[in-house]
Parts: C-alpha cells; structure tokens; sequence
C-alpha cells in the first residue's frame, strides 16, 4: 500500500509538469527539505590549466592536514519537453545523481517542484521519452577527490561536459552542524585557509530559509548549488581546459 501511494505521488508530479495522462509505476518519491555543505566555483589560476589548479588545491589541503577519503562525482543529465502542453511553458527537467547517495536520484524542474527517488526513476525517464527527450551532448559531470580535515569534508571536483573541462568546483561541509547561519563564519574562515579571496558568501538557497535544524541526508540544496554551477559553466570556456 504504501509503495502505490508512493507511486502514486511521482507520477502526479509527472503529469502535473506536462499534463500527461498515464506513466509507469516506476518510482517512490518523497519531497526534499535542506542540506547545509557550501558548493562554489573556483577560478582557474592565470597561466594554469583546470588539472594544474585542481593539483594546487590538493597540495594546500593536504599541507593542512587534511587526509584524502576516496572519491566523489555528480552529474546532471536535461530533458525538455517534445511540445507545449494547453499553451503553458515549457519546463526543463535535470535528473541528478550523487555518489553520496548512490540508491537515489534526484530530480528538479526548471523553477520547481524537486523531488528524491530511487534508481528507477532513470527507467521511468525512458518510457516517457513521448514525452520528456533527453538532451544530447548537455550531460555535465563533477569528478574529485574527497577529504576530510577535523569537523570538515572538502570535495575539489572537476566539471566536464563533453570530455572538455569547464571548471572547478569546492564543496565544503561541517558535519557537526545543520544550521547554516550558525557555522558559516567557521566555515568560511577554514575556506579562506585555502581558497584565498575565491570564498563565496552564505549561499541565496540558505539566505532565503529561516532558521531550524535541517536533514542533510535529502541533499536538495547541495543539488541545486551544483545545478546553478553546472548551467553557468555551460555557458563559459575556460583556458586550458582539454581533459588529459
């Protein structure tokens, strides 16, 4: 019962977008609060390549302290939609993965709703292809290494689209706290300690909600700071930035 029910809420979801009138029960779904981890972009140093600053950040991390805990990688696959649907606009869908949470994935519409479902989602997808077409070539991914240095867990990625580097992307997490306002000044001093003047301010996704605890464990809001990452570094070239 409670996996139709589940069912029953994706595909609502679904067909609310395009106002399609069947889907497959594919998929359980539930709706995402928060996350706190910081995610920004960090610029390439001048006369270097993406791989070259990706190094520099490695070697300050580890001349911190900080111990390499394997590796990590998110990537973003967009459809759009075949027409327009009673004369309403037409959303784009991102289908989101994680490593982190490898048994779930994640999908955003263009300007909302959000949503966390499991590995079928992805088979849900291509029987809706009538429907939702994925769009070639636009499949953006992050690779890196992940450490952990005391109460913090650092992720330097690199962002590909088309085997070609785009950028670098800094994740920064500290564990001990889910209230954003509360650790974002610890949490910056440590970035300057390695990123220098790149240090983002608080991220808007943590401006705009109001203090409380949050469940780290949905991840929306890092999703979603990777997905404004991934659409600005799509329209962007960076020097030196062919993939070895």
């Amino acid at each position: 019962m409670q996996s139709l029910m589940a069912v029953r809420w994706t595909v609502s979801l679904i067909l609310e977008a395009r106002n399609i009138q069947t889907a497959p029960k594919s998929c359980r779904l539930r709706f995402c609060t928060a996350n706190l981890p910081s995610v920004c972009q960090v610029p390439v140093s001048e006369g270097k390549s993406v791989q070259q600053t990706v190094d520099v950040l490695h070697k300050k991390l580890e001349q911190l302290g900080a111990v390499k805990q394997g590796s990590f990688c998110v990537d973003c696959e967009t459809y759009h939609a075949t027409g327009n649907v009673s004369g309403q606009p037409t959303k784009l869908l991102y289908v989101m993965h994680n490593s982190e949470t490898p048994l779930s994935c994640m999908g955003l519409f263009e300007g909302g709703p959000c949503m966390i479902a499991d590995a079928n989602f992805d088979v849900l997808m291509i029987k809706l292809k009538s429907h939702f077409q994925n769009a070639k070539g636009h499949k953006v991914e992050c690779r890196g290494s992940r450490y952990r240095y005391c109460d913090f867990l650092i992720k330097v990625g690199t962002v590909t689209m088309s085997s070609s580097a785009r950028g670098i992307s800094v994740e920064v997490e500290y564990c001990p706290c889910v209230v954003p306002g509360d650790c974002w000044n610890l949490t910056k001093e440590f970035m300057q300690s390695f990123l220098g003047p790149s240090v983002p301010e608080l991220p808007s996704v943590f401006a705009a909600k109001p203090e409380g605890l949050f469940a780290p464990s949905d991840g929306v809001d890092t999703m979603t700071q990777y997905l404004e990452l991934f659409n600005k570094l799509r329209k962007q070239q960076v020097p030196g930035s062919n993939v070895r």
